[in-house]
């Protein structure tokens, strides 16, 4: 993996054109507060990435802004995850989109999607939300960006401090005690998984819009 990243970076580095100003959106739901923090974590990690631009959005914003969805080279997804599945509100928000993004055309055709989503237990079945977003932007034809972490936190030399401690591979998990408000919850790990996914993505994306670009532009 680290051999892999190496390659990424010195990639980055050949390429010396300028980045197009990578624009990445980032839909969330949010019931309490926690899954907020980590969809502002996702935002701070694209900002890492030089030329990256963040747009944060609930789904409530982001049906009144089809637009800007659709200039976005990416979309990040998030939700809590309650009852098994993706909440209510961001459920809503992804039925709206059949009429206005998938009926003019299959607008988010070839975009860059990834997601996260959070829950009070441990597991909480938060796998089945991520793959409800897979499905999701499968069907408008979206590439889906994985976490790219190692499962952490499964042996005795690992700790809950460490990225990915969760053990989730196809989008960042995070835990909030049920007893906690969002000023202490989800921890600083999840906190900063997120941000690797927010950079990840930028990331991806970048070199994704580089390659589509002309080898002179």
């Amino acid at each position: 993996m680290h051999a892999i990243r190496e390659q990424d970076e010195e990639r980055g580095r050949r390429d010396t054109r300028p980045d197009p100003g990578i624009r990445v959106a980032i839909v969330y739901h949010s019931g309490y507060g926690h899954t907020a923090r980590q969809a502002e974590a996702v935002a701070e990690g694209v900002r890492q990435a030089d030329g990256s631009i963040p747009l944060l959005l609930t789904v409530e914003e982001a049906q009144q802004r089809w637009d800007d969805l659709a200039a976005a080279h990416a979309i990040v997804f998030g939700a809590p995850t309650y009852m098994g599945a993706a909440s209510a509100p961001f459920k809503a928000f992804q039925e709206a989109t059949s009429k206005v993004m998938m009926a003019g055309g299959y607008l988010w055709r070839d975009k860059i999607a990834a997601g996260f989503t959070n829950s009070g237990s441990l597991a909480g079945d938060k796998l089945s939300t991520l793959l409800q977003m897979v499905l999701f932007a499968a069907q408008h034809g979206m590439h889906w960006v994985s976490l790219d972490l190692p499962p952490a936190n499964n042996s005795t030399s690992g700790s809950e401090k460490d990225l990915n401690r969760l053990g989730f591979w196809i989008g960042a998990a995070a835990q909030s005690n049920t007893d906690e408000g969002p000023d202490r919850a989800p921890p600083d790990a999840d906190l900063a998984t997120a941000r690797h996914l927010g950079a990840r993505v930028a990331r991806v994306t970048r070199d994704f819009v580089r390659g589509r670009r002309p080898a002179g532009a």
